[in-house]
């Protein structure tokens, strides 16, 4: 049977970290009504102890947000957390995420702490979290470089003190998929009391591999993934949502499913991009204007016999209105002929191949031939081509 798994959007808060991308409170609410609308789980909605737009956000946002679970970032400190809980207060469902560094860099370098301490410290916040009467949420900061019999330690150490879901991120982008699936599996295996909590993953793209390591610590027994529109965020940026959800229902064998209603996809995109004035890279997986897009004269020609030649998502059931066919000096006779019908023109045989060489001297002089310039070529060889 098939097992759904979580959608933790933290677009708003690690997203909204991208310098240049922060959002003001209004904007926030519109972003935060269509996550909501697209079938997000959870909303992480901002740091409130960060600053008085953040704690705003999380108030506004709450009052809107009627489905989602709504998220406030804390570190393990009793301000941070009394700052969160007061900023939840008009949630419907609300949850304190909070945490502490698990590996020994951090340990040593960050905290200047050692292990027994975090643990302690780990364990204290996560019990004041839990009385303030929301879920809650326990990361542990750079979990993909921890020791995994500590880590292992601290996750149990932190479901017994109450948390509702374990975050283990891979907060630097260190791991690489198949290690990182074993360490998700090996928590699983070893934690006594696993069974009383969520695992979530949180993983980067400092090495590309952010959206790998969550699939494959959603293949190991994660049921949350924490995701952003666009795969914005910190440095590389986060597992992209609009990916893990085409992952997923793309390969159905996987037997995981998520609630995100695909067909609202590349609008948000559209609209994340637009807000953060953050542009989507032209090769961006399911949202990037490429996407969709076909110039190569072999896989025009296979696409146009058979669209699932070369796209395995129909472009429609992600928001995009259609593929295209650009033509280029790379293009073939098939898109040619396909593009002139479209125009409203005829043409095969040898008053095909005509047109042809002449498309490539003006595909050659620039990068894309668009309608215009078709129709400016073919008008000028009435003798070959009748409209």
């Amino acid at each position: 049977m098939a097992q759904k798994i979580q959608i933790f959007d933290t677009t708003l808060r690690d997203g909204e970290q991208v310098p240049g991308c922060q959002l003001k409170t209004e904007e926030k609410i519109i972003i935060a009504r269509e996550l909501e609308a697209i079938g997000v789980d959870v909303i992480e909605a901002g740091f409130p102890i960060s600053s008085p737009g953040d704690f705003l956000s999380v108030v506004e946002i709450s009052k809107v947000v009627k489905e989602p679970v709504v998220c406030a970032l804390t570190r393990s400190k009793k301000e941070d957390i009394d700052v969160a809980a007061e900023a939840l207060h008009h949630a419907k469902r609300g949850r304190i995420h909070t945490g502490i560094g698990s590996s020994d860099v951090h340990i040593k370098h960050k905290f200047r702490s050692s292990r027994e301490q975090v643990l302690e410290q780990g364990v204290w916040a996560t019990k004041y979290a839990k009385d303030k009467g929301y879920e809650v949420e326990f990361y542990a900061e750079d979990a993909g470089r921890a020791d995994l019999v500590f880590l292992a330690q601290l996750v149990e150490a932190v479901i017994a003190a109450g948390a509702d879901v374990v975050n283990i991120p891979d907060t630097t982008g260190y791991c690489l998929p198949n290690l990182y699936g074993k360490r998700i599996q090996y928590l699983v295996e070893n934690v006594r009391n696993i069974d009383k909590a969520v695992i979530s993953v949180h993983c980067h793209n400092d090495l590309g591999l952010a959206t790998a390591n969550t699939l494959a610590g959603l293949t190991h027994g994660a049921r949350q993934a924490e995701v952003t529109i666009n795969g914005i965020g910190e440095r590389a940026g986060n597992t992209s949502l609009e990916e893990v959800a085409m992952i997923l229902q793309t390969h159905k064998d996987l037997d995981l499913y998520t609630n995100i209603k695909a067909n609202k996809i590349y609008a948000l995109s559209k609209l994340v991009s637009t807000m953060m004035r953050m542009p989507v890279q032209a090769n961006k997986a399911i949202v990037g204007r490429n996407a969709f897009a076909h110039s190569s004269g072999i896989h025009q020609d296979g696409f146009l016999k058979h669209a699932e030649n070369y796209e395995i998502i129909n472009p429609a059931d992600v928001g995009v209105p259609s593929s295209s066919i650009l033509l280029t000096a790379r293009s073939g006779r098939a898109a040619l002929k396909h593009r002139l019908e479209l125009l409203g023109y005829s043409v095969a045989g040898e008053d095909l191949n005509a047109v042809y060489e002449s498309f490539l001297v003006v595909a050659d002089e620039q990068k894309e031939v668009n309608d215009g310039d078709l129709i400016a070529l073919v008008t000028s060889m009435p003798v070959l081509v009748k409209p």
